[in-house]
């Protein structure tokens, strides 16, 4: 099925939650904060490897909008390595054709990291190689609710317009394949919309060892799986329907 795949020029869209920085860091006597600087590192590798791996669009589960609950050094930690990423990967991501997004809520970061937002968007906007979503304050059950506050005032609703409510933009491809890091089977109020017929793929490996083996171990499983998507034949990925004709 690979060989199909590069034929027809499919691009996947997956979305990983990134889970296990703070028990990387604990087993090795680290803080937790040293685990998120090296999961910051699993990112740019991922990034790098995801286009030579057939993958389009990359969604990163990065600060769910319940993470707030967390202590507030941990949660300081985690914006200003936000604020770092988004200062000094701009220009790498402009040189290889990556397109930024960031999902979630915006009104309740810190000052600046917003605006800091949307420069890097409007910086990286041409970006054709891969486009990289990244979700910040970010809960799927509130996209959904959103969605259907604003579809209250339609006449009429289609699928397609829900689906671009819930994600904020028109055309975006149904998640293919999630994958979670650290051992962890659960979606953590990830992409329920969008990845309603998405392959599940978990892993032991924290996300700070998260390598292209790993990505290229998770696709492997997803190639090999059939996706019939309620049907009794087998889905190439060139026919992947969306969820408006599912």
């Amino acid at each position: 099925m690979q060989s199909d795949i590069t034929s027809r020029n499919e691009k996947l869209h997956v979305g990983i939650i990134m889970d296990g920085n703070g028990r990387w860091a604990t087993r090795r006597g680290l803080s937790r904060v040293r685990g998120h600087e090296a999961g910051v590192e699993a990112i740019r590798r991922i990034v790098e490897a995801a286009p030579k791996q057939g993958i389009g669009t990359l969604t990163l589960y990065a600060f769910s909008t319940d993470n707030w609950r967390r202590p507030k050094a941990e949660v300081a930690a985690l914006m200003t390595l936000l604020r770092f990423y988004l200062a000094n990967e701009v220009q790498s991501l402009v040189k290889n054709g990556v397109r930024l997004s960031v999902i979630g809520r915006r009104d309740r970061l810190p000052d600046g990291i917003a605006a800091a937002i949307a420069r890097a968007e409007a910086a990286t906007a041409d970006g054709r190689t891969l486009h990289v979503r990244i979700a910040v304050d970010y809960s799927a059950r509130d996209a959904i609710l959103n969605a259907a506050a604003k579809a209250a005032a339609l006449t009429s609703l289609t699928r397609e317009a829900f689906s671009q409510l819930v994600t904020g933009e028109a055309g975006l491809r149904d998640v293919d394949l999630i994958i979670r890091t650290s051992g962890e089977k659960r979606l953590s109020d990830f992409l329920l919309w969008e990845g309603a017929y998405a392959e599940l793929h978990f892993t032991e490996r924290m996300w700070p060892e998260f390598d292209a083996g790993d990505l290229a171990e998770a696709l492997a499983a997803f190639h090999g799986r059939e996706r019939r998507f309620g049907g009794l034949q087998a889905i190439l990925p060139g026919d992947v329907p969306s969820l408006s004709r599912v």
